[in-house]
C-alpha cells in the first residue's frame, strides 16, 4: 500500500508548479484529479517532442485523471461543486483572486468543508504590489536575483531548468504533507499558500547573506564557485575538462600531495585557507593548469579518485539518459502515454520493497466520462 491511497487531490492547475506537485502526490498513491480547460493544460502544447507530446507535460502529468470542465457553465460548475465535497485536498494555481471570483477561495471551500486542505499557488502571493503581475519562470528568476549570479562575468543567464516553478511545486508538495499529517492529528484541515517567488527566495539564501554581510554579490562564475576554489571545470592535457570541487583543508592537503604531486601549495601564503586561495584564483589556477596539462582527463580522474577529490564529468542529455550508475540501480520504467510508452525515472525517494506508481499519462478529458458518471453527472454533449 503507498502512504496516500485513500487520499483524494482535486487539483485546478496549468503549466508546471502546481502540476509537478501533484504528480508527486500522485507517486504516493494519492488518486489526483486533473481539472483542464477546455482547451486543455496549456503546457500541452509546449512543444512535440516527446512522439508529439510535450516533454514538460510528461514529465509532471503521469498518474493523473484528467476531467474538463468549464467552470463558467453551471452544469460544469456544479459538478466541480460534486468534486471537491468528496475531495481530501485542493490544489489550484490559477491567477491571483480568480479561483475565489470562481467560489472557489479557500475560505469559502473551507467553510463548507472544515477537513479539506487547500494550496494556493501564485506567482508573488496573494497580497503586495506585485499580486496580479504575470509571474512566468523566468521572470521569478529575475526578480529573486537568480539570474543576476548566474552565467559567465560578461554575461547573466537564467537556469536552464525551470527552478522558480520546481521551487514552487516542491513546497506546495510539502505543504500538502504537512497539513495531512495535522488534520490526522487535529481532524480539520487548513489553508496554505506558496509563491513562486517566496519558494525561490529561500533558495536563495546563500547569495542573500554573502551580499548583505560581505558587501558585494557573489560573482558570477560560470561552472566555478563564486566562494570556494578550487571549485569547477579544469582542462587536462588531451583537451577533455575534469570539474572538481575541494571543500576543506584536510582535502586541499591531499590534493596538493596526490594529485598536484607539489606538497608545498598546502603551505603556501596565497593558498593557505579557501578566502586566500579565492583571492588569488588565477595563480591557483595556473598552477593546476600545468600540472594537468602534463596529463589526460583519465589520468587526472584515477588521481582525483585515489586521493578521494570529488569530481565529476560533463555529460550531455544523452550520456546522462544512459549513465551507468541509473543503470545498475534500475532507476527507469516505462509509462503509457496517449502516443505509447516512454522511459521515465523512477521518484528519488527510495522505500526497500515499495514501487512507487507509474500511472499513464491521461489524454485531455480522457477521464471525464468516468468521472461524471461517479458524480451523478450526465455527460455534457
Amino acid at each position: 500500500m503507498l502512504p496516500l491511497e485513500g487520499v483524494t487531490v482535486v487539483s485546478l492547475e496549468q503549466a508546471v508548479a502546481a502540476p509537478f506537485a501533484t504528480r508527486q502526490l500522485a507517486d504516493l498513491g494519492a488518486r489526483v484529479i486533473k481539472v483542464e480547460r477546455p482547451e486543455g493544460d496549456f503546457a500541452r502544447a509546449y512543444d512535440s517532442t516527446v512522439n508529439g507530446l510535450s516533454s514538460h507535460f510528461v514529465w509532471i502529468n503521469r498518474s493523473k485523471e484528467s476531467i474538463v470542465l468549464d467552470l463558467k457553465d453551471p452544469r460544469d460548475r456544479r459538478a466541480m461543486d460534486k468534486l471537491l465535497a468528496e475531495a481530501d485536498v485542493f490544489v489550484q494555481n490559477l491567477a491571483p483572486g480568480a479561483a475565489a471570483r470562481l467560489g472557489l477561495g479557500a475560505e469559502e471551500l473551507r467553510r463548507r468543508d472544515p477537513r479539506l486542505i487547500v494550496c494556493d499557488l501564485s506567482g508573488y502571493g496573494t497580497s503586495g504590489p506585485y499580486r496580479d503581475k504575470r509571474a512566468y519562470d523566468l521572470l521569478v528568476q529575475c526578480e529573486a536575483g537568480l539570474v543576476s549570479i548566474t552565467g559567465s562575468a560578461d554575461e547573466p543567464a537564467k537556469t536552464g531548468v525551470s527552478t522558480a516553478d520546481i521551487a514552487g511545486g516542491m513546497y506546495a508538495f510539502s505543504g500538502v504533507l504537512t497539513a495531512l499529517y495535522e488534520r490526522e492529528r487535529t481532524g480539520t484541515g487548513t489553508a496554505f499558500e506558496v509563491s513562486l517567488f517566496e519558494a525561490l527566495g529561500e533558495w536563495m539564501g546563500f547569495p542573500y547573506y554573502f551580499t548583505s554581510y560581505g558587501g558585494a554579490a557573489p560573482p558570477r562564475s560560470g561552472a566555478r564557485h563564486a566562494s570556494i576554489a578550487p571549485y569547477g571545470p579544469f582542462e587536462a592535457g588531451d583537451g577533455k575538462q575534469v570539474f572538481l570541487g575541494v571543500q576543506n583543508e584536510r582535502e586541499w592537503e591531499k590534493f596538493c600531495a596526490q594529485v598536484l604531486d607539489r606538497p608545498w601549495l598546502a603551505v603556501d601564503p596565497r593558498f593557505a585557507g579557501n578566502p586566500e586561495r579565492v583571492a588569488h584564483r588565477a595563480d591557483l589556477e595556473a598552477v593546476i593548469a600545468a600540472v594537468f596539462a602534463e596529463l589526460t582527463a583519465a589520468d587526472v580522474e584515477d588521481r582525483l579518485d585515489a586521493a578521494g577529490i570529488a569530481n565529476a564529468r560533463m555529460r550531455t542529455m544523452r550520456e546522462f539518459a544512459a549513465h551507468p550508475q541509473l543503470a545498475a540501480r534500475d532507476r527507469w520504467r516505462e509509462v503509457d502515454t496517449p502516443v505509447g510508452a516512454v522511459d521515465s525515472l523512477l521518484p528519488p525517494v527510495t522505500v526497500p520493497g515499495r514501487e512507487p506508481r507509474m500511472d499513464p499519462i491521461p489524454e485531455i478529458g480522457q477521464h471525464t466520462e468516468e468521472i461524471l458518471a461517479e458524480l451523478g453527472e450526465e455527460r455534457r454533449g
